[in-house]
């Protein structure tokens, strides 16, 4: 067993915009337009209006999955995978920076248990979770059918908003262990949108701040962090 799940603090991060100064998801639907499997300006547009209902806090997220992975979910899967390891390398690599990655590893080595919590889905951030190190990542999940391919639909409980909560808790239920077990809880983020997850935290901490998070963390005295210039 991991020794780490006996940690007496929690960390959580958030992903887009917090650890990375990009949108992962919106990065990945523009990737898919560059390697032509996606419809040009077309798709652009519709993954710009849903990026811009998430930024507004009104994200219809059934419906931004089901277009998010109709371009690629219907391909076979290792030609999907060998397109999302292009975009790792050639999109995600360079947007992981080493003072994101000095954060992420001065919470391990001081035997946090670390996890990122995202809105986006678990294929485009399983392989940047494994770049950061993170053992545990809590995001979307996609439903499959019989044969194992994806649906287009959400498996379960989504990891946006006040989702997280619910996610979180189950994840440290897997591991025995519960909110009440830590004398420290940290969170990350950067958005409104993180804002019941932040709420409940011992330690939120406003990280690259939209405007209207810095706005209430000043009011509130939260910490504010800027990773990124």
């Amino acid at each position: 067993m991991n020794t780490l799940v006996n940690a007496k603090n929690l960390t959580l991060f958030d992903l887009d915009g917090t650890l990375i100064p990009t949108d992962s998801d919106h990065a990945f639907g523009g990737f898919m337009v560059d390697i032509g499997w996606a419809n040009g300006e077309e798709w652009r547009r519709r993954n710009d209006e849903f990026y811009a209902q998430y930024q507004a806090g009104q994200l219809d997220l059934p419906a931004y999955i089901d277009f998010a992975t109709s371009v690629w979910r219907s391909r076979p899967l290792a030609e999907a995978h060998a397109a999302r390891e292009r975009f790792m390398a050639e999109v995600m690599l360079p947007e992981i920076q080493p003072q994101a990655l000095a954060l992420v590893r001065q919470h391990q080595q001081a035997g946090d248990l670390v996890a990122i919590v995202t809105a986006t889905n678990e294929f485009v951030t399983t392989p940047i979770a494994a770049a950061f190190g993170v053992e545990y990542l809590i995001a979307v999940q996609l439903q499959r059918d019989e044969q194992g391919r994806y649906t287009g639909a959400i498996q379960g409980v989504p990891s946006f908003q006040a989702g997280k909560i619910s996610r979180v808790r189950d994840w440290l239920a897997g591991l025995g262990r519960q909110w009440s077990d830590f004398e420290r809880v940290t969170f990350y983020s950067d958005s409104m949108n993180d804002l019941p997850l932040l709420d409940l935290v011992s330690h939120p901490v406003a990280t690259n701040p939209t405007p209207a998070l810095a706005e209430l963390a000043s009011a509130r005295a939260w910490t504010t962090l800027k990773l990124f210039a």
